[in-house]
């Protein structure tokens, strides 16, 4: 199983842009789609964007179409969210994930590595 670790989050007005990267550990990232999940207070975590294994077809949710992108470097066992136009609505914890699925799943339960977060603050 990857163990994962994101950095980048912090605090930015509304309109700004972030950069995500989530480091994994171990030899076998390439063999797992990855993804970004995002919970906000006592909110279920919420489906952002996922990758492919070869990073070649991404899905994202419907609310980050157009602002986000994730990408990913097999060779530097990298995953990345390039977030544009940060709206309020968009503060949370962002969460890496990987897992040997689809990277169409959506329900959060599908994904079995999971990192610790980093926090994300929009304000207007």
């Amino acid at each position: 199983q990857e163990q994962l670790v994101e950095s980048g989050g912090g605090l930015v007005q509304a309109g700004d842009s972030l950069r995500l990267s989530c480091a994994a550990s171990g030899r076998t990232f390439s063999q797992y789609a990855m993804g970004w999940f995002r919970q906000a207070s006592e909110d279920e975590p919420k489906f952002v964007a996922a990758i492919s294994k070869s990073g070649d077809s991404t899905n994202y949710a419907d609310s980050v179409k157009g602002r986000f992108t994730i990408s990913r470097d097999n060779a530097k066992n990298m995953g990345y969210l390039q977030m544009n136009s940060l709206k309020p609505e968009d503060t949370a914890v962002y969460y890496c994930v990987a897992d040997g699925g689809s990277h169409y799943y959506t329900d959060p339960n599908l994904f079995g590595a999971w990192g610790q977060g980093t926090q994300v603050t929009v304000y207007s």
